[in-house]
């Protein structure tokens, strides 16, 4: 049996080295190995990572020539100099697609962990790509202002191949800026030795943990009154006592005992298990505050790492395993307290000995997005079946999560079993997380309900998990998102793999398999520059100060003008991509007879606007035009055959459920459908005819009160709406043109009044 496995290994994996029963440190790279002895390592949270074994590889050749050449190529083709050479832009522009592509992936290359860490202890290095940064940020800056500057270009296409390249360069100048050059600072700074020449395992720990922070950091804007994370760590037992001796060289062992007593989990508390050839140690930091300000609590956390010293001598020992979960949270339930503040561990009171705590056979550590809707009932059961109790300085739902783990597990059921089957116990929409020492290298998720999502990002060297898709982006576009709206969701991650789709095991809460597949895999566009804070103290100022940008490029970039006997004429607006050619027939036909502007929220306040703006293009033309919420559509509107009827949705995000469902209701019955929205590819652009895009269709709003979005989308529907009055004659070319002009000033009234 054991030869017809490793021959199955063989010819399914073309792996040649087949071991049985063998320690890992002892085996080459690359193995596979049947009852191994194990030892990796893992980092994994809510957000989190988890990495998983590669083969070795030597210390990489940074490519800092190639990527220098390559920016000489980029210089010597903008759009002046290929003017002026009479060159093909679509081909010679910035370089042209493949090599821009092609620079980008060197750039991405550069912040897997071996190449970061090569930057980090070479300076020289770091200095010419900070150079290669200052170059590209200087012909994006001339560039982006040339292409203000013009307005009459030959066609929409070369238009388009302009704003994608800029933007695309963009793109890879953020990467080299922020993603590389200034999280190799964050990561020198989250360690307090003077020693600059950090070790890798040290460097690759503290690049892990930077990560999260940065991630927690994007995903605060969804709630900041508190922060947590929690590092679990397996050592062999040889490397714990050294670890133990060090502390005492260093005086810090009385400080070690007494950071192990807290029994509540608290900010700074340290968990250590023992066993028969190896240890756990876990170290907790948390933050509660209900004022503050964006930023403050992950600035505290990575204070925290940074002032550690127990932790700091720590992270130089080489670990079996290592995952680590974070999160932040508006808190729904319960007292914003450091008690309250996730992680929430499985401690509990023994009700005999009401000053005695148990935490059972093992560590489990939680963190919640959503609301446990029968906690109360279920503590109620939990405090009778067990004859322990809640300390009465926690009451959050999220702690009955470990507690409820931990009784199925000390009834015998295995880890796996009975986190299935606490999760079956929830009432409520939820996303939840778990990391534990009964099952090191795994981090284990479930969602249940519409109310919170989660993605598992797939990077090159290890797996990203987050509850929003912001949380991934810095290291990886590629993502799974679970679907676990009805019947619930479980995914497993399993750093004990080669990665993707294999590393994972998904079920559904009542056991059966999830099928995952190569089509499961969704890629995004948004980059960490679209969501970026930058140095605006909340997201809410700076979509503020950004809406004239927006007002400006939404505008600039959908009409063109070309000169007909000296005289400027509006002569195309928008391309057959966002018109197509049947739509613009059936206006010229006078066989739209019905515009709709449908969307929800701020989007639909925008619909208004947007139909009080048409009816004024299109006076007297018959044709009706309305807005109407998107949740109302059905109700009020839906027809048998909607063939003479324009929808046009609004939405900022593109992923709105009421619009998307009322647009695939729309289309059932032949309606024509359009739709204004702020993200190229977003779920909405794959259902309608066409679509406008705010902005270059890189407009995120991170901030509730859509600021921004809202004016863009007003920018947009006048756009679309001077093009129905060009279709349909009903205003002539110097009308289109005077109310383009005026749009065209309305950017610069608003940074007046900002």
């Amino acid at each position: 049996m054991l030869g017809k496995i490793a021959l199955f290994l063989k010819e399914k994996f073309r792996c040649p080295k087949i071991y049985f029963g063998k320690d890992i440190r002892n085996t080459p790279a690359g193995a596979f190995i049947l009852f191994p002895v194990q030892e990796s390592r893992l980092n994994c949270g809510l957000t989190g990572i988890i990495t998983f074994k590669k083969e070795k590889s030597k210390k990489p050749k940074i490519p800092l020539d190639k990527i220098e050449s390559m920016v000489d190529e980029i210089r010597r083709y903008t759009y002046k100099k290929i003017q002026k050479e009479k060159g093909d832009l679509a081909e010679k522009y910035l370089g042209g697609d493949i090599s821009l592509k092609d620079l980008k992936d060197h750039v991405e290359n550069l912040k897997l962990t071996t190449s970061l860490y090569t930057l980090f202890i070479d300076l020289s290095a770091r200095n010419r790509l900070e150079k290669i940064s200052r170059a590209l940020e200087r012909v994006i800056n001339s560039e982006e202002h040339e292409n203000s500057q013009r307005i009459n270009l030959p066609s929409f296409e070369k238009k388009e191949i302009i704003i994608e390249r800029i933007s695309l360069l963009k793109d890879i100048h953020w990467s080299l800026k922020k993603e590389i050059l200034d999280n190799i600072n964050k990561i020198a700074m989250l360690c307090n030795s003077s020693d600059k020449l950090m070790p890798l395992l040290v460097f690759q720990q503290l690049k892990n943990i930077n990560s999260l922070f940065n991630n927690i950091d994007r995903l605060e804007v969804r709630g900041r009154d508190s922060a947590g994370m929690s590092v679990i760590s397996i050592v062999n037992d040889r490397n714990y006592r050294l670890f133990e001796k060090e502390l005492e060289s260093k005086s810090l062992s009385h400080e070690f005992l007494n950071r192990q007593r807290e029994k509540i989990l608290l900010n700074k508390s340290i968990t250590v298990n023992r066993y028969e050839n190896k240890a756990s140690v876990v170290f907790t930091y948390k933050i509660a505050a209900q004022i503050g300000h964006l930023g403050d609590n992950i600035k505290f956390l990575r204070r925290q790492i940074q002032d550690d010293g127990i932790f700091q001598s720590f992270v130089a020992f080489p670990t079996i395993y290592q995952t680590i979960i974070t999160h932040t949270r508006w808190a729904s339930v319960g007292d914003i307290s450091e008690q309250n503040c996730h992680p929430l561990d499985n401690t509990a009171i023994r009700k005999e000995k009401d000053t005695e705590f148990d935490n059972g056979n093992g560590i489990i550590h939680v963190c919640l997005n959503g609301d446990i809707d029968n906690y109360l009932l279920l503590k109620e059961e939990y405090e009778k079946e067990t004859k322990k109790s809640i300390p009465n300085e926690i009451n959050t739902d999220t702690k009955i999560i470990p507690l409820q783990i931990q009784k199925y597990y000390d009834a015998g059921h295995p880890i796996e079993e009975s986190f299935r089957l606490a999760v079956n116990d929830f009432t409520g929409s939820h996303a939840i997380a778990m990391h534990t020492d009964l099952a090191p290298g795994k981090l284990f998720l479930s969602q249940h309900g519409s109310g919170q999502t989660l993605f598992i990002g797939l990077g090159k060297e290890d797996y990203i998990t987050s509850s929003e898709i912001y949380g991934l982006i810095e290291d990886t576009s590629r993502y799974i998102k679970m679907e676990g709206e009805n019947k619930g969701q479980i995914f497993i991650l399993n750093q004990d793999s080669h990665g993707g789709l294999n590393g994972i095991k998904a079920m559904y809460y009542n056991g059966d398999p999830v099928q995952l597949s190569e089509n499961t895999i969704k890629q995004t566009g948004i980059t960490g520059r679209d969501i970026d804070r930058q140095d605006f103290p909340h997201y809410f100022l700076k979509e503020i100060f950004e809406s004239p940008g927006s007002v400006e490029k939404t505008v600039r970039n959908k009409w063109r003008i070309l000169q007909k006997n000296k005289e400027g004429h509006s002569l195309t607006i928008l391309d057959d991509m966002t018109i197509p050619p049947a739509l613009a027939k059936a206006f010229r036909q006078n066989e739209i007879r019905e515009i709709l502007f449908i969307g929800q929220g701020t989007a639909g306040v925008a619909g208004y606007g947007c139909a009080e703006l048409l009816r004024y293009y299109l006076a007297d033309s018959g044709i009706r035009i309305a807005s109407l919420k998107a949740s109302e559509f059905s109700g009020n509107t839906l027809k048998g055959n909607l063939k003479k009827s324009l929808i046009i949705a609004i939405t900022q995000s593109g992923t709105t459920t009421d619009t998307n469902m009322a647009i695939a209701m729309a289309r059932e019955r032949e309606a024509y459908t359009l739709a204004i929205v702020n993200r190229r590819d977003s779920d909405i652009t794959f259902k309608v005819d066409g679509a406008v895009y705010t902005s270059t269709g890189r407009d995120v709003e991170m901030s509730v009160a859509s600021t921004k979005a809202y004016y863009s989308q007003i920018a947009a529907g006048s756009i679309l709406g001077l093009k129905f009055a060009q279709l349909t004659e009903r205003r002539d070319d110097r009308f289109i043109l005077r109310e383009l002009k005026r749009l065209m000033l309305i950017p610069s009234l608003m940074k007046k009044i900002g």
